[in-house]
């Protein structure tokens, strides 16, 4: 008869690589740690970057930009001189605008929680700040809202794609850039904006074929 205790399986070679393996393998709160202090590092780069020239022009794009207003103004101008299509491409990213303040404010912000940065101790200079918000940092709303607004009308105006597209991502980097959001913020705001702006425009394109 063995001498092995009956309750405690033989560890042999495969089983101890196993065990060593586990034991290595990140978990996914070191992996988010991680991330954490990597988005508070180029943060901390940028706020700490002098760009006098440009400190005026992304405070004030970051402001014109908050509560939408500088996508319901291009929208506006499209749809008055824009003709039929310009009219679709208004409604349809002002769609994509309300069904982004859903999933954006309503949904993420208020599930993850994220606190935002601190400008005054990363050394964020004063003439680049803009009025903190009181929402949750995670994710970018300025960001989702330019994407997803952007790649709604994209899809009825591709002649637009590129400038809005290009505008989106100024309006983006100028919430790191004036010091309420981290990098992260704005990436994943942009991303979750632009999966739904294609969504909207894609119904809509559907729709108006429909009509058709």
């Amino acid at each position: 008869m063995s001498d092995l205790p009956v309750d405690r399986p033989v560890a042999g070679p495969p089983a101890e690589r196993l065990a060593r393996r586990l034991e290595t393998r990140p978990t996914i709160a070191q992996v988010l740690h991680e991330l954490g202090r990597l988005d508070l590092s180029v943060y901390r780069a940028i706020a700490a970057t002098p760009t006098p020239t440009l400190d005026e022009p992304l405070r004030r794009i970051s402001e014109v930009a908050s509560r939408s207003k500088l996508s319901l103004g291009i929208a506006a101008a499209m749809a008055i001189v824009g003709g039929r299509t310009g009219r679709r491409a208004a409604l349809t990213g002002v769609a994509a605008l309300a069904t982004n303040s859903v999933a954006v404010n309503l949904a993420a912000k208020l599930s993850i929680r994220r606190g935002r940065p601190d400008p005054a101790a990363a050394g964020v200079p004063e003439a680049r700040r803009v009025e903190m918000p009181s929402s949750p940092s995670f994710p970018s709303g300025h960001a989702a809202s330019s994407f997803a607004f952007a790649e709604a009308v994209a899809e009825t105006m591709p002649v637009l794609a590129g400038p809005l597209r290009v505008l989106a991502a100024i309006v983006a980097y100028s919430r790191v850039h004036t010091g309420v959001h981290y990098p992260g913020d704005v990436i994943a705001g942009s991303l979750i904006g632009s999966s739904i702006g294609e969504g909207v425009g894609f119904v809509g394109r559907a729709i108006n074929l429909h009509r058709c």
